[in-house]
């Protein structure tokens, strides 16, 4: 039976580099799994179901939420956003890490709901280089960056509440730290469990 697998959940700012660290860390040939969320907004082109989000209708949200079948969720310009719990435990039971890279408010409610949560925060070396990073990007003006700014200063603030924080300055060392990160966790006793079980069956 394979070692049920963490449940990783991974926040930070807009352009702190959340997406970047994971898929570095990805391609090193670390087995991950992301989750999906689940939304009610139409697709849009390209979007595939089951890939991109699972979309369902209004109602059928409303009826996980009331059957407690979301681990977390929000409301968003008249839509539903949130995390399935069955396709969550599915791949942790399946020995698989499951990262939910979601927003602080999500993010708490997961906390609550799954306290052998691995909290993970990601901040930028200083909000200088974020609104650097965003600037960068070249798809928003520069009132939208502002915006993003103070919801950054206010999302930060709420670092101390997550099991850690990754500072991403250099990619490689931010990567680095997160793999660190992981290996911590399954070296924790609650997760040896299964381990010191099979040692203490051994008659010598």
């Amino acid at each position: 039976m394979a070692k049920k697998g963490a449940l990783i959940v991974f926040s930070g700012p807009s352009g702190c580099g959340k997406g970047t660290i994971l898929k570095a860390y990805q391609q090193k040939e670390n087995p991950l799994y992301f989750s999906v969320s689940a939304t009610t907004r139409s697709p849009r082109e390209g979007e595939v179901d089951g890939v991109h989000y699972y979309f369902v209708t209004k109602e059928e949200f409303e009826e996980k939420i009331q059957s407690d079948g979301m681990l977390e969720y929000a409301s968003y310009v008249g839509n539903y956003y949130g995390t399935p719990r069955q396709a969550v435990e599915e791949k942790r039971n399946e020995g698989y890490d499951v990262i939910l890279e979601i927003e602080v408010q999500g993010a708490l409610q997961v906390k609550k709901s799954c306290p052998d949560a691995t909290m993970i925060f990601v901040l930028p070396p200083s909000l200088s280089v974020l609104e650097e990073r965003l600037t960068k990007r070249g798809t928003e003006s520069p009132e939208t960056i502002a915006r993003r700014l103070a919801m950054a200063k206010e999302e930060m603030k709420k670092a101390p509440l997550y099991d850690y924080i990754i500072v991403n300055g250099e990619l490689e060392k931010a990567v680095e730290d997160f793999g660190a990160i992981l290996q911590s966790n399954r070296l924790k006793a609650e997760n040896q469990k299964d381990i010191l079980e099979e040692v203490l069956r051994y008659d010598a």
